[in-house]
């Protein structure tokens, strides 16, 4: 999953931006809110179709999220608060996103229907392994997590602004890929779960 191993890629890079942002006194809790606040504006772009420049908006909101883990390293005001904050802007900024895509898509049923089911896989994947989690077990895992979601549905989303005819069998991977993430963090779970 990239959310782990891009992390430590995106290192170098990251830890500069938060000692910088440290400096001039920006807290974690602003980061998040500011880029759940970006996302949403990119979300809203998406809904009224301007797709381009909407995924990067959004894009660009995604991104922003990477910097407050760092930030309250850097600060020394890592907490759980802070972490469910986080959290919880992470599933707004998802649900904007798709909300963005439905409501583009309204007049097309099928396509409706897609991202239904699509952000209804986005919200089991984090569940299943939050569902692990509450009994002490692994619940990590699988092709799609968030980072990997937000970067196909995106970066699709773009090229489908630039014209390209793929948002039916984008959200028809979507799907399959992140129903099948749900599959496998179940089929994790259960595994390790007591008979």
């Amino acid at each position: 999953m990239i959310d782990t191993r891009g992390r430590k890629r995106a290192a170098p890079i990251l830890e500069p931006i938060a000692a910088g942002l440290a400096k001039i006194h920006v807290t974690p809790a602003i980061v998040t809110i500011v880029g759940l606040a970006v996302t949403i504006g990119g979300a809203a772009l998406i809904a009224t179709g301007y797709l381009i420049a909407g995924g990067f908006t959004a894009g660009f909101g995604v991104a922003l999220d990477a910097l407050d883990g760092p930030l309250a390293r850097k600060l020394g005001t890592a907490s759980d608060r802070g972490a469910f904050l986080d959290t919880m802007s992470d599933r707004f900024g998802e649900i904007a996103v798709w909300v963005g895509l439905t409501v583009y898509l309204s007049e097309e049923p099928r396509l409706l229907i897609l991202c239904i089911i699509a952000l209804a896989f986005s919200l089991l994947v984090p569940y299943v392994r939050a569902k692990a989690e509450l009994y002490d077990l692994v619940g990590k895992g699988g092709w799609m997590g968030r980072a990997e979601r937000m970067i196909l549905i995106l970066i699709g989303t773009i090229i489908v602004g630039f014209g390209a005819p793929i948002m039916e069998p984008l959200l028809w991977l979507f799907v399959i890929l992140t129903g099948f993430t749900v599959a496998q963090r179940i089929r994790k779970t259960w595994q390790q779960l007591d008979t």
